[in-house]
């Protein structure tokens, strides 16, 4: 009895106290910093108890993009602990095959990253799996495929570069600074209204009016993309506090402005039925879904059911295309010897199209408004489909920026089931997978030492384009195959290269070298091949647009850079810019 007092009177004296809390002390720092000490040769961030790498990964977010290059160079599979979850960082293309083809089942959008952007993208395409998923896409591909649709779809994108080309001619004349991103942002959004929900929304009007809805998407987009590290986010949600309260806000914006756009194509519809106008009728991607919402008793097809499908071909054609075009004119500016190419192959261009239609280029005065403007115009009526096909240079412009400022520059996926990735990396079903194409296009393990060099002949063989694997270059996922077909037995075969290579020469020349193998019957055409059931069915319409635009700005402009203007990208789901594009311009002859 007296030696139980006596424990009890140590341990309740000031010095037993002391020793007590010193080894507590000892216990909770050994627990803390035992993992980290194991983990001292272990290639990637260091991993905490509860917090994961949550703070590293936190501390890092603004560079989070450059931060996992650093990771992925020195590994190709980078594993981040996260509080609730465990992300797993891809850039080997073989993974990367892995995830999107061969076990793509395995690999949804999955729940975690599903809640993260349903307030903002709902159950639309980018955001969807399973039945939902493939209704739309089916939908999707049949109007993208469509002949009408490249057609029109070119009259707009000429339309809307000449209304840009217009307020930078004036920005010229008057030695005004631009925003080209935002200029770039106005134009995509119009663009995509026009073609795909055949309303005029009118943001690149002269007097650049306030653009609301462009501001509430922006701000919408960063927040739902720092919930990815905000342990925090479903409480601020459900208090309605902070960045989640601002999200909130953003959203009744984005969404007045959404169900304005179904309203009126709705009303448009009904009023080409009444009056007999039928040929309107899904002239756009919008209005077939329309129809078929009409005609479904499904739950889903409803309004909120046609939000969601416009706000991702919002995302899809307006913030990708803005993004990569901005991106493309700030590497054409710092690299002057591409700037150089790239205006002779547009000077080229314009005299063998003028030739080609026996046309007389105008006399182009660059310090009179009306002479350049006539100019201008002129040349964008020489540009159709085929002739930017032939601009082989402008697209490797194009392809080289999207290897290193990809639009995406993640792409995440969920875990249905415990596997093993092809380099032996474990993933847990409920983590994550997220292949990287910022990082990808940046590691000399992919393409050679010159990796992180601007460098567009990377893609020309012999002058002509040359593809990647979309597993290496994963900007769309799609690789270009040409082919034969039969008219008469609708018969389909692969076409030998070589029998490629001398139609390219007939096209160029209009010399017919190949020889007739295969009959009057048989016409050449090409096709995307999967590179994964989620390839991009928008890619040859941005190329369109893209090439549209850049062949107007970069054959009649010369951008500098304002002085000390930072670029640098901002951290959401689209790879944008965080301060704009800010230039002057120059008027070329």
């Amino acid at each position: 009895m007296g030696e139980e007092k006596n424990v009890s009177l140590a341990y309740s004296s000031p010095d037993g106290y002391n020793m007590g809390m010193l080894m507590l002390a000892c216990i909770v720092l050994s627990w803390m910093f035992i993992p980290v000490w194991n983990q001292r040769n272990k290639k990637g961030p260091k991993s905490w108890p509860l917090v994961g790498a949550a703070i590293e990964q936190l501390m890092n977010y603004d560079s989070m993009h450059d931060w996992l290059v650093k990771y992925l160079s020195e590994s190709k599979t980078v594993v981040v602990p996260m509080p609730f979850t465990t992300y797993t960082y891809i850039a080997d293309p073989a993974n990367v095959e892995y995830v999107l083809k061969t076990n793509f089942a395995n690999y949804p959008k999955g729940k975690v990253y599903q809640s993260y952007m349903e307030v903002l993208l709902g159950n639309g395409i980018f955001n969807a799996d399973g039945e939902l998923w493939r209704k739309q896409r089916k939908t999707a591909s049949f109007e993208f495929a469509s002949k009408n649709l490249r057609d029109f779809s070119t009259v707009v994108f000429r339309e809307y570069s000449l209304k840009l080309s217009t307020i930078l001619s004036e920005a010229s004349f008057q030695n005004q600074e631009v925003d080209m991103q935002e200029l770039l942002m106005r134009m995509t959004l119009d663009s995509i209204c026009k073609v795909g929900f055949g309303v005029e929304i009118g943001t690149l009007a002269p007097n650049l009016p306030d653009n609301r809805f462009a501001k509430a998407f922006d701000t919408a987009n960063i927040i739902v993309t720092l919930r990815f590290i905000d342990p925090l986010w479903k409480i601020k949600k459900f208090l309605n506090v902070g960045s989640e309260a601002l999200l909130d806000k953003s959203m009744k914006i984005i969404d007045d402005f959404t169900y304005s756009v179904i309203r009126r194509r709705k009303v448009e519809i009904e009023e080409d039925r009444a009056t007999g106008k039928n040929i309107k009728i899904k002239h756009d991607i919008l209005s077939r879904f329309i129809e078929l919402s009409e005609a479904s008793s499904e739950s889903n097809s409803t309004d909120k059911y046609l939000r969601d499908v416009v706000l991702n071909f919002v995302i899809a054609g307006r913030d990708t295309t803005a993004t990569t075009l901005s991106w493309a004119i700030y590497m054409v500016m710092t690299h002057a010897d591409v700037c150089n190419k790239l205006y002779s192959e547009l000077k080229t261009l314009e005299e063998d199209q003028a030739k080609e239609e026996n046309v007389s280029l105008l006399q182009c005065d660059t310090g009179d408004s009306e002479s350049f403007s006539g100019r201008v115009k002129q040349f964008a009526g020489l540009l159709n489909y085929d002739s930017l096909g032939r601009l082989y240079y402008l697209h490797a412009v194009i392809t080289e920026t999207l290897r290193l400022y990809p639009a995406v520059p993640q792409d995440p996926k969920g875990v249905l089931e415990d596997d093993v990735l092809p380099d032996g990396t474990k993933v847990k079903a409920g983590g994550m997978v997220t292949y990287v194409p910022y990082s990808m296009g940046r590691m000399e393990y992919n393409w050679g030492p010159d990796a992180a060099s601007f460098k567009p002949e990377r893609w020309l063989s012999d002058g002509f384009f040359q593809n990647a694997s979309p597993f290496k270059f994963t900007a769309f996922q799609v690789i270009n195959q040409g082919f034969l077909k039969n008219s008469i037995t609708n018969q389909t075969l692969a076409a030998p290269k070589n029998y490629l290579l001398l139609k390219i020469i007939k096209l160029h020349t209009g010399i017919d070298t190949s020889p007739d193998i295969y009959g009057g019957s048989w016409f050449l055409f090409f096709c995307d091949l999967q590179a994964g059931p989620r390839i991009c069915l928008g890619k040859d319409s941005a190329y369109l647009q893209m090439k549209m635009a850049l062949a107007i700005l970069c054959r009649f402009y010369k951008f500098s850079l304002v002085p000390d203007h930072p670029v640098k990208y901002r951290m959401m789901t689209i790879l944008s810019m965080a301060n704009g594009l800010k230039l002057t311009i120059a008027r070329r002859s």
